[in-house]
């Protein structure tokens, strides 16, 4: 087969799949023009958000706060976890081929499974509210803290490991004094790049009962509450934005 031939087989798959997922997916212009222009739904939805409840904002910040304490949690317990995982992982220290195998599967195996799946799951064993949101946070962070923890590990030089080993070091003193100091910028690098991704995840984490101002936005939601749905709103981007700036602040300064 030519390559022109399969480049005009390649574009006529990706075409017909695309077509084909419009259909499944129920994607209809006139429904949206229905519910964006002509069905009274939303535009009462846009002009209830006007003005913003200021009254609550209290109640909000105390939500905001305890979101970031959920992602602060769960990060930390998701390190506690992975990073001695990841020395396992790593191919080019690990104690054994199949040890580091299992831990780099057990890693992708646990990326997997999405965090709202992971809370779902969680709210039904220890029940609504916060702890729920910290145990999903960081079940789910683990997969993926090991992995980048693991490749991070994997890119030293092999330099200073052979000097330790050549004087008869263990390989706790070579994982010590050789290891740690050429990955540690990284892994705090990593670490803050996790905590803004779950500060954002454990925004989403309350609309299925995992607590934080998720759980008081989708409150509110259900009961129309369209001017305290707007405070929220506002607060979470500037949460998020905030976030942003630090986190970026935080890397460029540790990487």
């Amino acid at each position: 087969m030519s390559k022109r031939l399969f480049l005009y087989l390649l574009i006529a798959c990706v075409v017909g799949f695309t077509i084909w997922s419009m259909g499944t997916t129920e994607m209809d212009l006139e429904k949206i023009r229905q519910g964006f222009f002509v069905k009274p739904f939303f535009g009462d939805f846009l002009l209830g958000l006007w003005p913003p409840n200021w009254s609550i904002l209290d109640e909000v910040s105390w939500q905001m706060l305890v979101t970031i304490q959920m992602a602060w949690v769960g990060t930390l317990l998701a390190t506690i976890i992975s990073l001695p995982l990841s020395f396992v992982a790593a191919r080019n220290i690990t104690p054994t081929v199949a040890l580091g195998a299992t831990a780099r599967f057990f890693f992708n195996v646990d990326r997997s499974v999405d965090v709202l799946i992971v809370a779902l799951i969680l709210v039904s064993a220890v029940g609504l509210g916060p702890m729920a949101g910290v145990l999903a946070l960081a079940v789910h962070s683990v997969g993926s803290m090991g992995k980048l923890f693991t490749e991070a590990i994997e890119t030293i030089d092999r330099g200073p490991i052979e000097a330790l080993e050549s004087t008869g070091a263990s390989r706790s003193q070579v994982i010590r004094w050789g290891v740690v100091p050429q990955v540690m910028p990284l892994l705090i690098s990593n670490f803050f790049y996790r905590l803004e991704l779950n500060i954002r995840s454990s925004v989403i984490l309350g609309i299925v009962g995992a607590g934080g101002i998720g759980f008081m936005l989708y409150d509110n939601i259900k009961q129309f509450q369209y001017q305290n749905v707007s405070m929220i709103l506002l607060m979470i981007i500037v949460l998020v934005m905030g976030i942003d700036y630090i986190s970026g602040r935080l890397r460029k300064a540790t990487g």
